[in-house]
């Protein structure tokens, strides 16, 4: 930031609420303005043009998702941290998708969560002001600051380990089995990334779109995915709508991967008959094939609530039996590579 004070918008409908934040932000130097709810809080924003937003989740008039839709709008680069009791993990995940940069439960048990939250958000803003100073092509400026960008781009990057490991943990706090298998997937994925020979970049895409290929199911209903018999078919429609709810949580973070494209096709298959798009061949992205390979195979190693594990062979049998008709021929001829080279490691990992 520049040497000008920090200005802070703090939105809440609770007087002692938003007092608590704003007296504790001033006391850290902060130069804080208030509003009592969503309506004015967006008066307000336009007349002090704060460098940062708090707002509550829950305000009569205009609750805080909305003056979140309308000031990621106006203003994409003012950070907007989204301040919530509900305590309901899906009120974060819409929140992020809407465009909040952070989610920070209340009551607010260590103002120290706050101060780290505003920090971060301040710190990304400002690398991403950086960025796009370079991208307009200030050339007499590059030199000078190659060693910079480095730097804040790798911090930029740290933010989307951040959010992807986020994510995960919602994942894993809404089902358990969820974040095993998307965990035993995503090691699995990224060694045949690595077989096929690609670069540590593309590993990386590989790596976070398998960490997060299920996270849809955070709104598929817990006793769907624990019941202990198998599902009927109306069941099964509701938890194969996850590929598309997850696309549509990840599709507004900015990766510098097609990640939510490729979690949108982790169930497609070359013939046509995966979903939810029935894309065939060319159509599925290489990575959404190589994750729905590594997907089959600890999907049928693992014990399911319905059912014990099928084994580790018969899942490889699976894939051998449908190469080039449902699977991609590349990506399991680097499958089965890899087993035959790290046999007992593959075994241990997914049995």
């Amino acid at each position: 930031m520049s040497s000008k004070k920090i200005k802070i918008l703090t939105i809440d409908d609770e007087y002692i609420i938003r007092e608590t934040i704003s007296d504790y932000l001033e006391d850290k130097g902060y130069d804080i303005v208030e509003a009592e709810n969503g309506r004015v809080g967006i008066e307000v924003f336009h007349s002090e043009k704060p460098d940062l937003v708090l707002v509550d989740l829950r305000m009569p008039e205009m609750d805080g998702l909305e003056v979140l839709s309308v000031l990621s709008k106006e203003a994409s680069q003012t950070p907007i941290i989204m301040v919530s009791g509900t305590g309901i993990l899906q009120d974060a995940i819409e929140a992020i998708r809407k465009g909040a940069w952070d989610y920070v439960s209340k009551p607010i048990q260590d103002m120290a969560v706050l101060d780290y939250a505003v920090k971060r958000s301040l710190e990304r803003a400002q690398l991403i002001r950086e960025n796009e100073t370079y991208r307009e092509g200030l050339e007499e400026k590059v030199r000078q600051r190659t060693s910079e960008l480095e730097k804040s781009n790798a911090q930029l990057r740290s933010t989307l380990e951040d959010i992807v490991e986020s994510l995960s943990i919602l994942t894993e706090k809404r089902d358990p089995y969820t974040s095993g298998h998307q965990k035993r997937v995503s090691v699995l994925a990224v060694l045949i990334a690595q077989e096929m020979g690609f670069s540590t970049e593309h590993v990386t895409a590989i790596r976070f779109a398998s960490q997060l290929h299920d996270i849809g199911k955070i709104y598929v209903p817990a006793e769907f995915l624990s019941k202990p018999t198998r599902l009927e078919e109306e069941e099964m429609a509701v938890i194969r709508k996850h590929s598309s709810i997850g696309y549509d949580i990840l599709k507004n973070i900015q990766f510098p991967w097609p990640i939510a494209e490729t979690v949108h096709q982790h169930h497609e298959r070359l013939d046509g008959s995966g979903y939810p798009q029935g894309l065939t061949g060319d159509d599925i992205l290489l990575d959404a094939k190589i994750i729905a390979i590594a997907d089959v195979v600890e999907a049928m190693s693992s014990h399911r609530p319905y059912r014990p594990s099928l084994g580790v062979e018969r899942a490889l049998d699976e894939i051998r039996q449908n190469t080039g008709k449902r699977y991609c021929e590349h990506c399991a001829d680097a499958l089965f590579k890899l087993f035959q080279k790290k046999r007992d490691t593959l075994f241990d990992l997914l049995i």
